[in-house]
C-alpha cells in the first residue's frame, strides 16, 4: 500500500489539473462516440421497437448500482485525499461492504423485474433478470475502482476504466454481426463478458496497490464512522441525481411503449456529447480541490464552471443542426420523428453539466447537504412535470420537464453559494480573466 500514500501524496501537492481535464475531455468524447456507435448497431439491427428492449434490459443494472452506492465512490476519494494514513482500511471497507449488499438487491431484482417489465416480453424480462444480477456486483467494483484511480490521481488508467467498457461492448457486438448470432440475448452476454475483463483488466493494472491483507480485522472503527459517515451525507445527493437522471426512463417504462424508449435512448446518448467538457471538469475538479481553502476552491470551480458553459453554447447551435441529420443518416429515418426532444434534451445537457460543476464545491468543504437539498426540489419539479407533459406531449414533454428541472438546479444552485458562501452572482458568472487564463494553459500544456 506504500505505493499508493505515495502516489496520493504526489498528487496532493503537484499540478497536472488542466491536462487531466483535458485528458479525460478527449476520453469522454470518445465514450460518446462508442455510446453511438453501439447504438447505431443496435438501432439498425433491432429496429426502433427491439432498441427499446435491448435497452430496458441494459437499464436496471445501471438504476440499482446508483440506488446503492451509498456514496461509498464520493466517500472513497474524500477520505483518501483528506486522511491518507489510513488509504488500505477505507479501500478495503467499501469493497467489503458492496459484496453483500450486491447479493441481497440482486435477489431483489430477480423477483421483481418481471413486474417491472410487465409491458415488455416475458423473454425480455428473463434476459433481463440474468443480466441484471450479474452485472450489477460489476457496476458497483467499477464505481469504487474509478473512484479509487481518481484518488490517486491515476486518471490515465481511470479514463481507461471507463473507456474500454463501451469500447469492448461494441467489439462484442460486432463480432456478433460478423457470425450472425446479434439476437438480445447474446448481445446482453456480450456487454456482460466484455465488462468484465474490464474488471479483470483493471484489477492486474492495480495489483501492487491492492497488495494487502483484505480478511485482516479493522484495527480503528473510526475508519467505518468516516467513511460511512460522510458517504451517508452525500448519498442524498447520488441518490437524488440517480433518480434524477433515470426517472425519465422509469417514466417511459411506465407510460409510453417500448417503441418510444428505443427512440428516447437514441436521441438522449446523441445529446449527451455536449456534456463531454463538462463531465470530464466535474470528474477532475472535485478531487483536485478538497482539502484547499474555501476561497482557493470557489475561485477554480467558478472559472471551471463559466469557461465549460461558454464553450458549450458556442458549440451547441453548429452541434444540433449537425447531430439531427446525424440522427436521420446513422440510425435511420424512423427516428427523425424525435428530432425536437433530441433539440431540448441537447440544451438540458449543458445547463445539467454547469450545474454539477458548480455542485461540486459544496462537496469539496464538506457541505454535500446543500446540494440534496438542491436535488430534491429539482426532482420534485421534474417528476410533477413528466405527469403534466408526458400524456400531453409524449417525448418532447420529457424532455421539457428535464431541461426545466435543469434550470431550477442551476438557478438553486447559484443562489446557495451567494447565502452560504457570500459569492456575489456576478463574480460566478463572468470573470474577464478567464478567457487569458484558458489561452495561457492551454499554451502552456502544448508547449510540455
Amino acid at each position: 500500500m506504500k505505493r499508493l500514500l505515495q502516489s496520493i501524496q504526489k498528487r496532493l501537492t503537484g499540478q497536472g489539473a488542466f491536462q487531466a481535464i483535458l485528458h479525460t475531455s478527449a476520453a469522454n468524447l470518445l465514450i460518446m462516440i462508442l455510446g453511438t456507435l453501439t447504438s447505431i448497431v443496435t438501432a439498425r439491427f433491432f429496429g426502433v421497437e427491439g432498441k427499446g428492449e435491448f435497452s430496458a434490459i441494459l437499464f436496471w443494472p445501471t438504476l440499482l448500482a446508483g440506488l446503492v452506492s451509498f456514496g461509498l465512490p464520493t466517500s472513497l476519494i474524500f477520505n483518501m485525499r483528506t486522511n491518507e494514513a489510513q488509504a488500505t482500511e477505507y479501500v478495503r471497507a467499501g469493497f467489503l461492504f458492496q459484496a453483500p449488499v450486491s447479493l441481497v438487491v440482486g435477489i431483489v431484482a430477480w423477483f421483481c423485474l418481471p413486474v417491472w417489465l410487465a409491458n415488455y416480453p416475458d423473454a425480455v424480462a428473463q434476459i433481463a433478470r440474468w443480466y441484471t444480477v450479474l452485472t450489477l456486483p460489476m457496476l458497483l467494483a467499477v464505481n469504487l475502482l474509478a473512484a479509487l484511480t481518481q484518488s490517486m490521481g491515476k486518471f490515465n488508467l481511470y479514463n481507461g476504466l471507463r473507456l474500454y467498457v463501451p469500447l469492448s461492448n461494441l467489439v462484442g457486438l460486432l463480432l456478433l454481426w460478423a457470425i450472425g448470432e446479434l439476437n438480445l440475448q447474446y448481445a446482453s452476454f456480450a456487454f456482460f463478458a466484455t465488462s468484465l475483463m474490464v474488471i479483470v483488466w483493471s484489477l492486474y493494472k492495480l495489483r501492487r496497490d491492492l497488495s494487502f491483507n483484505w480478511l485482516k480485522p479493522f484495527s480503528d472503527r473510526m475508519v467505518f464512522k468516516a467513511l460511512f459517515g460522510y458517504g451517508g451525507r452525500v448519498f442524498g445527493v447520488e441518490l437524488l441525481g440517480t433518480l434524477y437522471s433515470q426517472c425519465d426512463k422509469l417514466i417511459i417504462l411506465a407510460l409510453l411503449r417500448p417503441r418510444d424508449f428505443g427512440l428516447y435512448t437514441v436521441i438522449y446518448t446523441l445529446s449527451r456529447v455536449f456534456n463531454v467538457v463538462q463531465m470530464a471538469i466535474s470528474n477532475v475538479i472535485f478531487p483536485k480541490v478538497t482539502g484547499m481553502d474555501k476561497d482557493k476552491i470557489l475561485a477554480t470551480v467558478g472559472r471551471a464552471f463559466r469557461l465549460s458553459f461558454l464553450l458549450m453554447c458556442a458549440a451547441v447551435i453548429p452541434g444540433m443542426i449537425i447531430g439531427r441529420f446525424l440522427l436521420g443518416l446513422l440510425f435511420g429515418t424512423q427516428f427523425l420523428e424525435a428530432g425536437d426532444a433530441f433539440y431540448i434534451l441537447s440544451l438540458e445537457c449543458i445547463v445539467g453539466g454547469g450545474s454539477w460543476i458548480l455542485a461540486s464545491s459544496f462537496n469539496a468543504m464538506g457541505r454535500p447537504g446543500l446540494v440534496v437539498l438542491r436535488q430534491a426540489i429539482a426532482l420534485a419539479v421534474t417528476i410533477g412535470l413528466f405527469f403534466v407533459f408526458t400524456p400531453l406531449y409524449g417525448l418532447n414533454g420529457i424532455a421539457f420537464a428535464l431541461l426545466l428541472g435543469a434550470v431550477t438546479r442551476i438557478v438553486i444552485t447559484i443562489a446557495a453559494m451567494k447565502l452560504v458562501f457570500k459569492v456575489r452572482i456576478v463574480d460566478i458568472l463572468y470573470d474577464k480573466n478567464d478567457l487569458r487564463f484558458l489561452f495561457k494553459r492551454f499554451s502552456r500544456s502544448m508547449s510540455s
